[in-house]
Parts: structure tokens; sequence; C-alpha cells
């Protein structure tokens, strides 16, 4: 069995300290069971050379994980700027939060092929190689420059942009070339998927394949939608005994009987939270029965600080969170709380449980594990209703949710009013069908499809593919949008990725 190799921007090493994430979980699983090395920065900077040119290893459970530093230039230009600043808005279909400059772009590619250069001592010709994310887009093409032969597998976790979005970025048609270096390419839906391969078609003249898939030059690519899963009976259980706990007990105790309205992420302005606090404010001014019925705890932990945009996003919600409890409380009953810290895992499962609502409004999000860890939160017996935004990966899943367009308040209210008011009996035919859609389903089984799919992609175009064809000639990249059929992989053919 050949050795995974994974890399990743950052690069999560097991400790002894609080649990891993879930793609930390199912991507440690699955290589603790074939061995593996998980490579990518270590999250420090340095100017020295050895630091960011020798990898420092750690071995754990037949896991190697070797880690780089970064200079204080490339965390600036690379990470924070052109990964954070650019790549991440426009993915989310975000132009006017996207902010380029040239440098950036430069020292973004010098860190991918940086990357690429210290990985290589370390593979294995019959290694299969799996890159993680926009931080590295042009990997799989660094890695072919350098004549690595191996198998090679992209994967997406953010949404994937339409033709006419991703164009606004300088160098569109050569990003998208370097991402056709790997075999395979995974994306959260199926709709992202597709937004791909119109994109290699119309910007970097690829070509799609009447048996599916595309094709530019002599090689074959793979494009598949694999739909990113938690461990759902897990957090169940962990949800069920910390629904219980000291922490639990006193945010039950503090809401004095009313119903508690949950949200859950990181404070990026991807995430729909100025919307989404104008919504709950909506609910409480054109229903004011809902006043000291209801409590809104936001959980936005702070992230990116070094971003502009970050900075003000969270000015914005620290205004908006005093202004409504100004405005609205009395003096015994706040309406909103808003944490801007890290909450632990246990925590956050305890308070999903106790929540009356899960509302998760992203502006746009590739997946959103937070919505289906709701799900697996609920007591059956008597569960609570998920808010969810349309524009999340998730929502293909879970579609027995109360579905919103997180950019309008006042569908925001409605849907809060709609949930409050639900009777027991729909609340448990809404969480069945939720439940249903991912009960079976496991991080792990989602890392194993990716990695058996990647086997199974050659990268010799076989005879019997030719391009489509449109009338008298082919079809010209930048022609309108025939779109014929692509291969779409996914590991669950019962259930709909999107």
């Amino acid at each position: 069995m050949s050795r995974l190799v994974v890399v990743s921007n950052r690069v999560s090493i097991p400790s002894g300290g609080a649990k891993a994430g879930g793609l930390a979980v199912a991507l440690n699983a699955l290589m603790e069971r074939q061995g593996g090395l998980w490579f990518g920065w270590s999250g420090k900077t340095s100017n020295d050379a050895k630091s960011i040119g020798t990898p420092v290893m750690v071995e754990h459970n037949g896991v190697d994980y070797a880690t780089v530093d970064l200079t204080p230039d490339e965390l600036e230009y690379y990470y924070n700027h052109f990964s954070n600043a650019t790549l991440w808005p426009l993915m989310h279909s975000l132009p006017e939060q996207m902010n380029f400059d040239r440098r950036s772009l430069q020292t973004y590619r010098g860190v991918n092929v940086r990357l690429a250069e210290v990985l290589l001592p370390m593979l294995r010709p019959t290694d299969t190689i799996w890159i993680h994310d926009y931080h590295l887009l042009a990997m799989a093409a660094a890695l072919r420059a350098r004549n690595i032969s191996c198998p090679i597998g992209f994967f997406l976790h953010t949404p994937f942009p339409s033709p006419d979005m991703l164009s606004s970025i300088p160098e569109a048609a050569l990003f998208i070339r370097d991402m056709l270096s790997a075999d395979l390419l995974g994306f959260q839906t199926n709709n992202d998927a597709e937004n791909f391969c119109a994109s290699a078609q119309r910007i970097a003249g690829a070509a799609r394949l009447a048996g599916g898939g595309l094709q530019l030059g002599s090689r074959q690519i793979r494009v598949g939608a694999f739909p990113v899963e938690i461990d759902p009976q897990e957090f169940a259980e962990t949800a069920e005994r910390c629904g219980e706990n000291a922490e639990t007990g006193r945010l039950r105790r503090s809401l004095d009987g009313q119903s508690l309205i949950l949200g859950v992420e990181r404070m990026d302005p991807t995430k729909g939270l100025r919307h989404r606090l104008a919504g709950f404010r909506r609910l409480l001014e054109s229903r004011p029965e809902w006043r000291r019925q209801t409590t809104l705890l936001q959980i936005a932990a702070e992230s990116r600080q070094d971003v502009d945009a970050y900075q003000y996003l969270r000015e914005d919600l620290e205004r908006a969170s005093g202004n409504i409890n100004a405005t609205l409380g009395e003096a015994d009953w706040t309406p909103l709380r808003l944490l801007t810290r890290g909450v632990s895992r246990d925590a956050i499962a305890g308070f999903m449980r106790e929540a009356r609502i899960g509302l998760v409004t992203p502006l746009r999000d590739g997946m959103n594990l937070v919505a289906k860890e709701y799900v697996a939160a609920q007591d059956p017996d008597d569960p609570g209703v998920l808010v969810l935004s349309k524009f999340a990966g998730a929502a293909r899943q879970l579609g027995a949710a109360i579905l919103v367009n997180p950019v309008d308040p006042d569908e925001i209210a409605d849907a809060l009013d709609t949930a409050l008011r639900m009777s027991r009996p729909e609340r448990q035919d809404r969480w069945q069908a939720c439940w249903e859609a991912i009960k079976d389903t496991s991080a792990l089984e989602w890392g194993r499809s990716f990695v058996q799919a990647l086997g199974r992609a050659g990268t010799e175009i076989p005879r019997s593919a030719r391009p489509v064809r449109l009338g008298d000639g082919e079809r010209r990249p930048g022609s309108p949008d025939t779109r014929p059929d692509i291969r779409i992989v996914s590991p669950n053919p019962t259930r709909s990725a999107g």
C-alpha cells in the first residue's frame, strides 16, 4: 500500500491537549491505517535558513509530521495578504473585500515553490500526495516541474467561484493550469466542481471530454464532489454527555427558561455575522413578544487579526451588539451575548444541545460543519431547529432545515419566529430528515473515498475519450458554455452533494 503524503498550510500535530477538529481527526485516522507523512507550515516565523529549509520531524502513532517555518515577509505577503485578503474573498465571491498587489502574488508563488522543494527529498516513488486548500493552489504544478510523477490529488475546502468572478484576479488562467497538474481535483459540492470545469474550459483552454473529466494537453484530470463530513455518532455522544456538565448547567440557569439561539463560527466576513445580528434585531423589533423570551449567544472567535477586514468586522460586531443590548435590553435581560474568544469543543457541544435554534447563516461557505454538528447534538425527543443559509454547501444535504437568504434580515427574522413557534412533532420530523442525511457518514470515510478515487485517476487520456465538439469545430476557450457532462465522483451516490 502506498504512503499517503498530506500537504496543508498548517500541520495538526496531535498533543495531549484539546482534541483536534474534524479534518485533523479524519486525516490522522486515515494515515495511521496506512502510514503517512503530513507536511506544511509550523505556524512559526524565522529568518534562520535552517528553520525555513529543514523540516522538523515528529512521529506520532505511525505518522510522520514535518514542519518548516515561514519568514516574516512570507507570513505577511503569502499568508495575510494573498491567501487571506485576496484568495479567501475571491473564493467566497466577495470581490469588494479583495485586496490584490503584485508582491503578494509573487511571494505566494514563491512559498508554494519553496515548500515543494523542501518536500522533494522526503518523497518516495510510490507515494500518494494529497494537497489541501487555497493556500497551495500552485503546489501540484511545482511538484510536477520537479519531475514528481506520483499520483497527486488536490482538495479545496472553500467554495469555487464562477468563471466571471475568477477572472477578476490576475493570472487566473495560470492558477487553473497549476491546479490541473493534479490527477484528481476535489470540491465540496457539485456546483463548485462545475464552476471549476467551466473556468478550466473558458479561461485556461482545457477541453471537457465526452467520457467525462477534463483534458489539458495529453493529460486527463478527474473532477469530483466530496462533501466533508463529521463523525455524527461521536459528536452526538459528546453533546449528550456535555449537555449535563457544569458549563452547560451555568448557561441553562442564566437563561432562566428563555429559548437559546446559538451561533458558532470564526469571526470572518464570509460568515454573515453583520446580517445575522440585524436579523435578530429585526425579530425583536417586529415581534416584541419574543423579548425576554429568547437570547442569542454568538460565539465568534477572533481570527486573522492582521487582516484589516477582520479588525473592522470585530469593531462592527461590538458596536451592533452594544446597540442591540442598549436599545432593546432591560435591567434584568440582555438580548445578545457576544463572545470573541475560543470556546472548547465540549462546551460548544453542550451549548448546541441546549439551543432551541442553531443559527448558521454564512454569506457563502464551502460546507459548514457547524450545521452538521448542531444536528448531531440534538435530543431526538425534543430537538432544536436549524436555520441555515441556502448558500452553505451543507444546505444540499440538510434541506429539511429552514433555509434562508443570509443577506435579508427580514427573512432571518421570519425564520427565527417560525422556529420559535414550531411544534415538537414538526421539529422532530425536520431533525429526523437532517439526521438521516448525515448519520451514516464519517470524516474517515470522506478521506478514504478521496484517496480511493485518486488511486483510480490516471494521467493519460483513454483512447475512447475525445474533446466535446460543437457543430463543425471544437469548442474554443471563451465561447459560450455548452455545459457538457463532467465526471463527478461522489463517495455516497445515494445522497446528492449539490
